[in-house]
């Protein structure tokens, strides 16, 4: 939590002003008892009504003074909660953007979500009644014995020894509670990990009837969620009856001992009276202070949680300069590639060697698994890779900043994601200063200029969150116009026309190829269809490459681009054994 501290620094009057308040609030609730005491001791005991009422004007002018006091220190804690806890959430979810895809891998998205909302609101919950009440607690019950002592030294020794025990019950119980908290946040994280699961593949779950599953999977992690909220609920339920018994045992010897001080004339009544009233704030005050820690310590749970995702550093470097590129004829070159996902046993890719020419198309093909997604991945930098090197214009991906390094590279990612908003908006994020006849042009090259031409206000049109309101294909369409927006030098296609029919792709793959400039593509494709024409096809098996060259050379050399060719045009499968002639 201390660590959380330096988001608080834009409001440190805030935070001095809230607690100040409310010890003033408190500094007056300590005075009532001395009022009422001497209403009893010199109003009623000398029938001197004009004093009664003259006090009872004071204490309505103290609760008027009071309400106003804890109304400024609650607009004060409320204005610094607030605000921190914006600022935190702003500066989580930056730290969560730098990190690389590696770190979100391991991370998950579920837990990432729950630290940037249920436990970000923890705090601030936690740190608004910090800031009323942690000092306020506090100052009344020491103050109530202090107030004790002046009005009798033998009665105000059960303050002393009340405090310290009501103290070890209080803390103990917190000591257990905070790792219980954690372990509550950790399987919300579950739930919400499933509950998002079931939400977004609602249409999956239904075309297999696996409802009565689903249902009973969530049910599960839903129990375990409530079975240690439950745990945790009642060992923080003994504060307040282990509170309530101790205060009422010190009270009914107060009670004894200064009726006893009243007989023996070292008292009088009205101090029996203010003395109750000291242990009645006592009571209120620890009750407030356990609800207090209990609220605290889900706090300091969701801050460690929090704190833990700030502790976690990119392992993906950038240099502050690029380095200045080489002048090399090759847009991308692979030096004895390999790559591992953290916590995997064996390399996704490994010996993959290979040099694309400026202009020139690049085709991936292989099957599910083969390594095609994670070889394009490593060209803008998405993951480092754990062997050789991955060149971009002749230098080091490692050498280029962040920003030199995306600024020449589009890519159309295998998922098409789409944001609310219109069309223009999601095109601009290739180009923020793209003109709207850029825009179509971009529309026309991906084959999606019919469907904007289609749509209510054309690139006006609202596009719900992930692009609900469109087909498949169309999304696909849309997030390569968004790409080619950027004009890149490098484009990756992965897998990104899965959803066109035939006539479309084929289209799609000459309107890219028409394209003036000498744009280096990168096409990913379960189809041989797609990749047929490249120039060069990368042919990936198991994470190797086991083929590179044209069409024609692949297939007189390499059996698995064959049978990847043959499984999707059997027709052309030579009866003889002998292969045909491929152009």
């Amino acid at each position: 939590m201390k660590k959380l501290a330096i988001y608080l620094k834009g409001y440190k009057k805030e935070s001095v002003l809230a607690p100040a308040f409310k010890l003033l609030e408190a500094l007056l609730d300590l005075l009532v008892p001395l009022i009422v005491a001497q209403i009893i001791n010199r109003g009623i005991g000398n029938a001197d009504k004009g004093y009664i009422v003259k006090m009872f004007v004071l204490m309505l002018v103290l609760a008027a003074i009071g309400l106003g006091f804890s109304i400024t220190a609650q607009f004060f804690a409320a204005k610094a909660s607030v605000g921190f806890a914006s600022k935190l959430r702003q500066a989580l979810f930056d730290h969560i953007q730098g990190l690389s895809y590696t770190e979100l891998d391991t991370l998950g998205t579920n837990t990432l979500i729950t630290r940037m909302t249920s436990d970000i609101n923890q705090i601030q919950n936690g740190l608004n009644l910090t800031l009323r009440l942690l000092l306020r607690s506090p100052f009344i019950v020491f103050g109530a014995m202090i107030m004790a002592f002046t009005i009798d030294v033998r009665c105000a020794l059960i303050f002393v020894v009340a405090i310290p025990v009501l103290s070890v019950v209080i803390f103990g119980i917190m000591i257990v509670s905070i790792p219980l908290f954690k372990k509550v946040q950790a399987a919300l994280d579950k739930v919400l990990g499933i509950a998002r699961e079931n939400l977004t593949g609602v249409r999956v779950i239904r075309a297999f009837c696996k409802e009565e599953e689903e249902i009973r999977d969530f049910d599960e992690k839903n129990i375990a969620l409530t079975k240690i909220n439950e745990f945790v609920g009642r060992i923080s339920a003994l504060m307040n009856p282990a509170t309530y018994v101790l205060i009422n045992l010190a009270t009914i010897v107060l009670i004894r001992q200064g009726a006893i001080r009243v007989s023996l004339g070292g008292l009088q009544q009205g101090d029996v009276v203010a003395l109750y009233n000291y242990m009645a704030q006592l009571i209120v005050e620890l009750i407030k202070l356990a609800s207090l820690i209990i609220t605290i310590d889900k706090s300091i749970a969701c801050a460690d949680r929090v704190q833990s995702i700030f502790e976690i550093r990119s392992d993906m470097a950038y240099p502050e300069t690029s380095a200045k590129p080489l002048t090399s004829e090759y847009a991308v070159a692979f030096h004895n590639v390999g790559f591992s996902y953290k916590g995997a046993g064996a390399e996704a890719i490994s010996g993959i060697d290979f040099a694309a020419k400026k202009g020139s198309t690049i085709g991936i093909i292989g099957g599910t698994g083969s390594g095609k997604s994670t070889l394009v991945n490593l060209i803008p930098r998405f993951y480092d890779a754990t062997e050789g090197t991955v060149e971009v214009n002749g230098a080091d991906v490692r050498s280029y900043t962040e920003e030199d390094l995306n600024a020449g590279i589009g890519v159309v990612p295998q998922k098409a994601v789409l944001f609310k908003g219109t069309v223009r908006d999601n095109l601009r994020w290739g180009n923020e200063n793209a003109t709207d006849e850029e825009l179509w042009e971009a529309l026309r090259t991906a084959q999606a200029a019919d469907v904007v031409k289609g749509k209510d206000g054309e690139l006006d049109f609202e596009l719900e969150q992930n692009g609900r309101n469109l087909s498949g294909g169309q999304k696909q369409r849309l997030t390569i116009a968004r790409a080619l927006v950027k004009k890149p030098e490098i484009l990756i296609m992965d897998d990104s026309a899965s959803a066109l029919d035939f006539a479309t792709d084929a289209a799609l793959r000459q309107a890219v190829k028409n394209l003036d400039g000498s744009m280096t593509v990168f096409i990913v494709s379960q189809r041989t269809s797609s990749i047929r024409s490249a120039d060069q096809i990368l042919v990936l098996d198991d994470g190797n490459l086991v083929g590179k060259g044209t069409h024609r050379e692949l297939m007189a050399d390499c059996e698995v681009y064959r049978e990847i060719y043959y499984s999707q045009f059997p027709e052309e499968r030579p009866a003889n054994g002998k292969e045909a002639d491929h152009e």
